[in-house]
């Protein structure tokens, strides 16, 4: 079993403000990307990266990676993104290797996922065919009018907040985007698209600390956690 990562990193991240990517914000001395692309390296059960960034990032995102220190001996394989995350992910998918069976798509603003949580979801995968990381929504759910009046009030005990990393089987994955693009389907991630499909898409516990750094706030956070050592893949890589 050979699995490949493809880390969605073309967005330009309008929320987070400021003018360029946001994966390339600094997180605790270095750029968030690269503390993303950390966890990967550490990663058993990974073989391969595919770095999708936005084309006019491609010369710099490269030259970023061989300048640091923790990551210039590792290959990457940089691919330019699309207009869409859908796109760029089907454009990552086209780079992959051969030998790929299994792919690990993962969003490069996630920098805190543990290697442990992208190895279970390469086995789990292996096992299940497609699977996403998750945890059970906490608060309340409302489903609000556009008057900002409640509609109803949801079971939260069937809710799940849906993070990456997702692992799937490669032709599920691959088909998944192909039908997408030949029927002009969108999804808000790559597990809605393999649903599309009629497959099972089977969710696993996540982290509650595996963020997505969408606003300001989430990027304090992250540099709170970091630097207080609080995330428990800390003590098996150090403070990277």
């Amino acid at each position: 079993m050979r699995a490949t990562a493809v880390i969605a990193a073309a967005g330009r991240g309008n929320r987070m403000g400021g003018a360029g990517s946001k994966v390339y914000l600094p997180l605790h001395g270095r750029a968030m990307l690269l503390h993303t692309l950390d966890r990967f390296a550490a990663a058993r059960r990974i073989a391969d990266v595919i770095v999708v960034v936005a084309a006019a990032d491609l010369d710099g995102c490269r030259a970023l990676i061989q300048a640091d220190p923790q990551l210039r001996t590792s290959e990457y394989r940089l691919q330019a993104g699309g207009a869409s995350r859908q796109e760029s992910v089907r454009l990552g998918l086209q780079r992959l290797p051969a030998e790929c069976d299994i792919v690990v798509i993962h969003d490069g603003a996630r920098p805190l996922v543990s290697p442990a949580l992208i190895d279970r979801c390469v086995d789990e995968a292996w096992q299940k065919e497609a699977v996403a990381a998750g945890v059970p929504v906490r608060d309340t759910i409302k489903q609000v009018s556009p008057a900002g009046t409640v509609r109803s009030t949801l079971d939260r005990s069937a809710l799940w907040e849906i993070q990456t990393p997702q692992a799937f089987r490669r032709q599920i994955i691959v088909e998944a985007h192909e039908a997408a693009r030949r029927d002009h389907a969108v999804a808000t991630d790559d597990a809605g698209l393999v649903e599309r499909l009629g497959k099972p898409v089977y969710v696993l516990d996540g982290e509650r600390w595996n963020i997505k750094m969408t606003v300001a706030e989430d990027l304090l956070l992250a540099e709170a956690l970091m630097r207080a050592g609080r995330l428990p893949w800390l003590s098996e890589q150090g403070s990277s």
